[in-house]
């Protein structure tokens, strides 16, 4: 039999939270009445014990979901979503890619045919949210899949056409830099192609991914880019921007260090 994991221990008890960086609420603690009263933590975790006396975690009995490290709470991202006055209702779900990583996709149903490009949704999100919590894909659906008792058919939403993630206008490389560059991208997100506005974090990539590119940049353009690189300039011409400038500033430098090395070795009457 399953049910909800919780535990009793001496620091929750009434007044002696010891951080409110743990948000903790009333709702998660449940007094209840044995030979004495205990105040009991409920993390929302399903869960069962199993005949080797351990603990088997089965789910989440809400819609906190954890990826790449991050506790996601899936509500506080419909929330932000419903904001946009052009959206009728959205859900958002955890679905894994063809490369076995785990990504949230947001599904949402436009108002009367008026609502935002996908692009524009992300971009209003970016102001509420943290990078984690950006769906890596948003789909625009007519309405929801529903079961035959009326309730939302989470299985049967569309998967996203990750190709569709991209910027709506496909713009190719122009230069052999941004075509190198977009190679990266395309072999590290397993994708067909990369134009040059295409952001990196809506075709799928994550932290992990981008320390795979900043580390292909590298090998490649022989220069080292710190990985808020990629955040900070999340599209291909961003970024080979970024490697441009520094690589000019690298190539002054240099120039700098040979003229010195020159005058230095000059006589004293040469030199001044």
């Amino acid at each position: 039999m399953a049910g909800q994991r919780s535990f009793e221990d001496p620091m929750w008890r009434r007044g002696a939270i010891p951080r409110a960086s743990y948000r903790v609420t009333h709702s998660m603690l449940l007094a209840m009445e044995y030979v004495w009263t205990k105040r009991l933590y409920k993390t929302g975790d399903l869960a069962r014990w199993k005949a080797d006396g351990n603990i088997e975690i089965l789910g989440r009995l809400d819609h906190q979901v954890k990826i790449r490290g991050f506790r996601i709470e899936l509500g506080e991202i419909e929330a932000a979503i419903r904001q946009h006055s052009a959206v009728r209702d959205t859900v958002v779900v955890v679905q894994e890619n063809d490369s076995g990583d785990k990504q949230l996709v947001g599904y949402v149903v436009e108002e009367r045919g008026s609502g935002p490009a996908a692009d524009e949704l992300r971009n209003v999100l970016r102001q509420k949210l943290p990078d984690y919590m950006i769906p890596g894909a948003i789909v625009i659906v007519d309405a929801f899949p529903l079961t035959p008792n009326g309730k939302l058919d989470r299985n049967a939403l569309p998967r996203p056409d990750r190709e569709g993630s991209a910027s709506e206008t496909y713009e190719p490389p122009r230069t052999p830099a941004e075509e190198t560059m977009a190679k990266i991208w395309a072999d590290v997100l397993k994708v067909e192609r990369v134009g040059v506005h295409d952001n990196f974090f809506d075709l799928g990539g994550h932290s992990l991914l981008a320390t795979k590119v900043i580390s292909r940049v590298r090998a490649t353009f022989h220069i080292d880019l710190p990985l808020r690189s990629l955040f900070q300039a999340p599209t291909v011409a961003e970024l080979v921007a970024v490697i441009t400038e520094n690589q000019a500033e690298k190539l002054d430098d240099e120039a700098l260090d040979r003229m010195l090395t020159e005058l230095e070795s000059l006589p004293a009457e040469q030199a001044h």
